[in-house]
């Protein structure tokens, strides 16, 4: 035993991060949703502000991290709440989740409003989907954001 300790203690280690490692049962695409209504207004307001150079450095700074969050929103998911089950029940749902993490680097690498939608369109899928499998009515609300858009919940 000894040995076997020696050795783990040679090896290289790298710090991990997870929403729960329990797990706790709490999940919620919300979150993703508030992120991508985020991305989408950041997108507009860098449109706006060409001639402010600090306005626009700040609103892709803020338009990056909450690009990150839905992809780290998105991954949880995937990896912790979503099952087998799921996946058989809603067979699109694989796809669906790794084009929607593949878009969170693409707005994150262009100002592209049309992409920005298409995440906020893509998470909102997802919204649906996790609130059918807890089989919850998911109902579409209207935001009240400045990008006019709404939210999935559920009923």
């Amino acid at each position: 035993m000894v040995m076997f300790k020696s050795i783990i203690k040679l090896l290289p280690t790298k710090p991990i991060y997870a929403h729960c490692d329990i797990p706790c049962g709490i999940y919620d695409p919300y979150w993703a949703q508030v992120a991508a209504h985020t991305v989408i207004r950041m997108t507009n307001l860098i449109t706006e502000a060409k001639d402010d150079n600090h306005k626009v450095v700040r609103c892709i700074r803020v338009k990056e991290k909450h690009a990150k969050i839905v992809e780290e929103e998105m991954e949880t998911l995937w990896a912790d709440y979503f099952k087998e089950e799921h996946l058989k029940d809603y067979p699109e749902l694989n796809n669906l989740i790794l084009k929607t993490v593949k878009l969170t680097g693409k707005v994150r690498q262009e100002i592209n409003l049309e992409a920005a939608e298409e995440l906020l369109k893509n998470v909102q899928e997802i919204a649906e989907i996790f609130w059918k499998t807890k089989s919850m009515e998911p109902v579409r609300i209207k935001s009240g954001y400045p990008t006019e858009g709404e939210v999935v919940s559920h009923k």
